[in-house]
C-alpha cells in the first residue's frame, strides 16, 4: 500500500517498494489530466475505497496471503473495473498470483505488466550456491513444523512461477528495463510487445551525494540479506581475505538480525549462516541495522565506503540504482540485468557470483584507492541520474500508455 492509504488506516507504511509511489506521483505531476486509481491488498475484511486524495485507493482484503492463487480476488477486481472503468490497467510485478487474478477476472485488453523480478527464472538460483548437503544439515525444528525449509521455499517460488508464466503468456504488453528481463519474457511470450521504461526511485536518493571524506573507511553496506538469493553467504566467504588487508572492516546490513532468534524460531538459512560466520571467524564483523525507512536507508549508503550487491540473481537491483544515484561506490555480481547497470571498472565493479576471491579483491581495491572510489562515485551518479530521471521516465510511461490506447483494443 502507498503511504497515504497507510496513514488513513493508521498503520506503518512499508519500508519497501517506495519507488512505486514515487513513480505514481511523477506521472501525475507530468500530466494532471490523468485519473489514477491504485489497488493493493490489505489486512482488512472488506473492499474499501479511499477518495480524498489525488490517487483513488482500492484496498482489497488479503485473505490467504499473496503466495497462493486466491479466486476470491476476482470478484473484487470485477467490482473495481465496473466502478472505476479504467482505460488502461498497469500491473506492477508478475511475482505474486494476485496479478494473474486481474487477467483471469477482467481480461487482458489494454493491460500492461511491468517486470520487477521474474520468479519463474529466479527459482533455479534460489539456493545461492549453498551445497545441498549444507542445506539438509541446516534444517531446523521450525522448518519441519512449518514446512518452510529452503527446499519448501524454493518449491513455493516455483509454484508462483507457474502463475507468472500464465500471466506473461496472456500479456499483450510488457514493460521492462534490462536485456535480461527482455530475453526471459521473450522466451515465454515472443508475441508480446516489449516497452522499455526505467524506474523512478525514492525521493531521498535524489537529494544527497556521497562524499569520500564523510564515509566510514573500510565499511561495507548490504541492503538485503535474509534469504540465499541475496548472497550474504558470499560476502562471509570473501571477508577473511579482506580482513587480512583491512582488519577493521565492518559490514552493515539493512534488516533485522534473522540469526539472533530463539531456537524454536530459527530457520535453516539462519542456522547455516550462523555456522558459516563462526567457521570463518567473522561473526563480530557484521551489524544488522533493523528495518530502515527511506531517509535512514539513504544515510547508510552515504556512510558506506562500498555498497555490495552479491545476489545470485537480480533483474535490475533498485539498491544498485539507489547507491549509484547517491554516488556510493558499487560492486555487484554479474547476474541478470546487472550488466545493464554497471560498466565494469567505470561506474562500478562486476564479478561472477561464485568468484569470492575477486569480490574480496575489488572491495580492497576501493578501500585502497580514494581516487578510484571517487571516480566510480562520479561516474555512477552520472549514469544513474540519466537512468532514473523522473521527468523522462514519466514521459516514457505516458507514451507507452498512449501507444496502447491508440490500438483501440479496450473492451468494456
Amino acid at each position: 500500500m502507498f503511504p497515504e492509504a497507510c496513514d488513513e488506516l493508521k498503520i506503518a507504511a512499508p519500508v519497501i517498494a517506495g519507488w512505486m509511489n514515487s513513480s505514481a506521483l511523477a506521472l501525475l505531476n507530468k500530466d494532471s489530466k490523468i485519473s489514477l486509481a491504485v489497488a493493493a491488498l490489505y489486512a482488512g475484511k472488506e473492499l474499501r475505497c479511499l477518495e480524498n486524495y489525488r490517487i483513488r485507493y482500492y484496498l482489497i482484503p488479503n485473505k490467504g496471503g499473496d503466495q497462493k492463487y486466491n479466486p476470491r480476488l476476482e470478484s473484487y477486481y470485477q467490482t473495481i473495473k465496473n466502478e472505476f472503468k479504467p482505460d488502461l490497467v498497469h500491473i506492477f510485478g508478475s511475482e505474486c498470483p494476485h496479478s494473474l487474478a486481474w487477467v483471469r477476472a477482467c481480461g487482458n485488453s489494454n493491460v500492461v505488466v511491468s517486470i520487477q523480478g521474474l520468479v519463474s527464472s529466479y527459482t533455479k538460483y534460489y539456493m545461492g550456491g549453498i551445497p545441498i548437503k549444507e542445506i539438509k544439515n541446516s534444517i531446523t525444528l521450525r522448518d519441519i513444523i512449518r514446512r518452510d525449509s529452503l527446499f519448501n521455499q524454493q518449491n513455493k517460488m516455483h509454484e508462483r512461477g507457474e502463475y507468472e508464466i500464465e500471466l506473461l503468456k496472456s500479456a499483450k504488453h510488457i514493460i521492462g528495463r534490462t536485456s535480461w528481463d527482455q530475453s526471459n519474457t521473450w522466451a515465454i511470450n515472443p508475441k508480446a510487445k516489449y516497452h522499455y521504461c526505467n524506474e523512478t526511485l525514492r525521493a531521498a536518493f535524489y537529494r544527497y551525494e556521497w562524499k569520500y571524506e564523510d564515509c566510514e573507511q573500510n565499511s561495507i553496506f548490504l541492503s538485503q540479506a535474509h534469504y540465499p538469493i541475496k548472497g550474504l553467504q558470499q560476502l562471509v566467504i570473501a571477508l577473511p581475505i579482506i580482513l587480512k588487508q583491512y582488519p577493521n572492516t565492518m559490514i552493515y546490513v539493512a534488516g533485522v538480525n534473522f540469526m539472533n532468534t530463539s531456537f524454536y524460531r530459527k530457520n535453516g538459512f539462519a542456522n547455516y549462516m550462523t555456522k558459516l560466520m563462526k567457521t570463518n571467524g567473522v561473526t563480530e564483523r557484521f551489524r544488522f541495522l533493523g528495518e530502515l525507512k527511506e531517509e535512514e536507508m539513504a544515510t547508510q549508503y552515504l556512510k558506506a565506503n562500498v555498497f555490495v550487491c552479491p545476489s545470485s540473481i537480480e533483474n535490475s537491483s533498485n539498491s544498485v540504482g539507489e547507491a549509484q544515484l547517491l554516488g556510493t561506490p558499487c560492486i555487484a555480481s554479474y547476474v541478470g540485468g546487472s550488466m545493464d547497470m554497471i560498466a565494469d571498472g567505470q561506474n562500478g565493479f562486476l564479478y561472477r557470483f561464485e568468484e569470492t576471491n575477486l569480490l574480496a579483491k575489488r572491495i580492497c581495491d576501493i578501500f585502497n584507492d580514494q581516487q578510484l572510489a571517487e571516480t566510480i562515485s562520479k561516474n555512477g551518479r552520472i549514469t544513474a541520474t540519466v537512468r532514473h530521471n523522473k521527468n523522462s521516465i514519466a514521459e516514457a510511461l505516458i507514451q507507452i500508455y498512449k501507444s496502447m490506447l491508440n490500438e483501440n483494443t479496450f473492451d468494456r
